[in-house]
């Protein structure tokens, strides 16, 4: 099965799924595509075809544990784990880290390959008092942007969102030799003051620490709303951090899957 550009027809009626139900590969590549359609055309058989004539391997034929899926997962990896989306608090089970599994490859073909190039289309978006550099690739900027809006009206929450703790870093995820994606700019922390992080409460690979967390779930439904995953719910957690990551929201509504049951 292949997808080019018209597929929204499509995407509506996985959306309108009422009953949990197993994506196929096909489906959740339909539903990839669909949320970036500024820099992905669609796929054939084992490649993802970029606007830029790149193609990108779906599948790269290595079976993967855990481990080795967070270090270099190839873009099937990165769809497996479906993403529970939703206002109520969240019941991470074992290693289930929807979103923390990502395609290096895929992510700098996103959104760019140095620090040289994210930069460069680096947008400023307002946010509580200060000004965030955000990535304007893909609408992220836009979105982010689209979040506050809906912040802004309650002012009560205004504590947990700044000072933010930074959108754009080029650098590595803790303790892994993959690239964080505030490396390209598509991802925010929120005031560390409340954060809850698995290696900051004494985690070490094989043993994570009870999961807390102090953020309302009114700011992370409004931050899944416009695209937004959050790294609380995580199995290896990490409250303040969201990530612009549209087709895990998309995967997992299609799916059926969502945080209140």
């Amino acid at each position: 099965m292949s997808n080019k550009i018209g597929i929204v027809p499509c995407v509506a009626a996985m959306l309108a799924a009422t009953q949990a139900h197993a994506l196929t590969l096909a489906e959740k590549l339909d539903l990839l595509v669909a949320a970036y359609p500024e820099t992905i055309s669609g796929w054939s058989g084992n490649a993802l075809s970029l606007r830029n004539g790149d193609v990108i391997a779906i599948d790269d034929g290595v079976r993967r544990d855990h481990d080795a899926m967070l270090a270099e997962g190839d873009v099937e990896d990165s769809l497996k784990q479906l993403y529970e989306a939703g206002p109520c608090d969240p019941k991470p089970v074992v290693n289930s880290d929807p979103g923390r599994i990502r395609s290096e490859p895929l992510m700098k073909a996103l959104y760019g390959d140095s620090a040289k190039v994210v930069r460069a289309h680096l947008s400023p978006v307002d946010w509580f008092g200060e000004t965030l550099q955000v990535t304007s690739v893909n609408g992220v900027d836009k979105a982010l942007a689209k979040v506050r809006d809906e912040l802004s009206a309650r002012s009560n929450l205004r504590t947990y969102l700044a000072p933010s703790a930074g959108v754009f870093n080029w650098r590595k995820v803790s303790g892994q030799a993959n690239l964080s994606v505030h490396s390209f700019g598509a991802a925010i922390d929120l005031n560390t003051k409340f954060a809850d992080y698995w290696l900051w409460s004494g985690g070490k690979p094989g043993r994570v620490p009870v999961y807390k967390n102090k953020y309302p779930m009114e700011i992370v439904e409004i931050f899944e709303r416009h695209g937004f995953i959050w790294g609380g719910r995580w199995y290896h957690y990490d409250t303040m951090h969201f990530e612009y990551r549209p087709e895990l929201i998309a995967i997992g509504r299609a799916s059926g899957v969502a945080a209140c049951k």
